[in-house]
């Protein structure tokens, strides 16, 4: 990879934007060796259009807008590689209008206040994305972090002479897990199948779940055949299909009803509501931004326990 070129560029945002709390949520669920915060900045090793680099996202000292800092090859495609990164930092959110929304709720309204300016961070892709959601199902995001590390290294590809260690790895392509010995890893033999079954049908094109996420996302029938072609592969259920829509998608409403924080951080403000249905009922004043609301409420659990819950 040439580290000679250094292309940057500025993606302007709406204030407030909680920068930090994006940053934690990232560094929480950080793929070991091919994604690191650090410095205040977000860095990862990235491949577009045939070209290599090294991606650094930091926000901007005084004007309104992250700073995007492309190392290598990857920079002459920066015209097309913007509204990408725009996208994964969600810096075309409306927080005023977001917020304005979600405070008439009572629940919400302290919420919002604390931390205003709240995104629904993205993702490089849909695949590490559903593959750490694959990953994480039934375990702490701690020991999903620790499972995708390792993945890394059994089916990613080492970058030789990296300048930044903590990003040396490029995430393995959907062929190369679907085809990887995942034997002994730490998962039961179950997920392990269904993460490979999940990464043949995106190798072979039958679920191109990335197919919206460079310039646009998607929406309306493209955005349905997406969620029941996610849904139909075995091991996917409906909280994994709702996380990639909500954070690969960029479905300002998704909803993963059945995630145990928010379903815990409802039930404990209204002890009648303990099933998925009565609680999906109690969303619907949420609508069109219940996304954003399940940032909140996943963020007020991290705020109170300074750990990383939910998502």
């Amino acid at each position: 990879m040439s580290t000679l070129l250094a292309t940057t560029f500025e993606l302007p945002f709406k204030a407030p934007y909680d920068w930090p709390r994006v940053l934690r949520f990232f560094a929480g669920r950080a793929t070991p060796g091919v994604e690191a915060v650090e410095d205040g900045a977000y860095r990862r090793a990235i491949d577009w259009a045939g070209a290599s680099g090294t991606m650094t996202v930091r926000r901007h000292a005084r004007k309104r807008c992250l700073v995007v800092c492309i190392e290598g090859d990857a920079g002459h495609h920066a015209d097309t590689l913007a509204p990408h990164v725009a996208t994964m930092f969600d810096v075309g959110a409306e927080p005023s209008a977001i917020g304005a929304h979600l405070a008439q709720d009572a629940w919400l309204a302290p919420l919002v206040a604390t931390a205003p300016g709240l995104r629904v961070p993205g993702a490089w892709s849909a695949f590490e994305l559903v593959v750490r959601a694959i990953v994480g199902q039934q375990v702490s995001v701690k020991a999903a972090t620790t499972l995708i590390g390792r993945l890394v290294v059994r089916a990613g590809a080492r970058i030789d002479d990296h300048a930044h260690e903590g990003t040396a790895w490029r995430f393995p392509t959907p062929a190369a897990l679907a085809e990887a010995d995942l034997a002994n890893i730490g998962m039961p033999g179950k997920r392990v199948a269904a993460l490979q079954g999940v990464a043949r049908a995106v190798a072979s094109g039958d679920v191109p779940i990335d197919g919206g996420t460079a310039d646009r996302s998607p929406r309306g029938a493209d955005l349905a055949a997406l969620r029941a072609a996610l849904l139909a592969l075995p091991g996917i259920g409906p909280w994994t299909v709702e996380y990639i829509a909500m954070r690969a998608w960029r479905d300002p409403d998704a909803w993963p009803a059945t995630d145990l924080v928010l379903m815990q951080s409802i039930a404990a403000r209204d002890a009648t509501l303990t099933r998925p249905a009565a609680q999906r009922a109690r969303t619907e004043g949420w609508r069109p931004w219940r996304a954003y609301a399940a940032m909140h409420l996943w963020n007020e659990i991290t705020d109170r326990t300074s750990g990383t819950r939910g998502g």
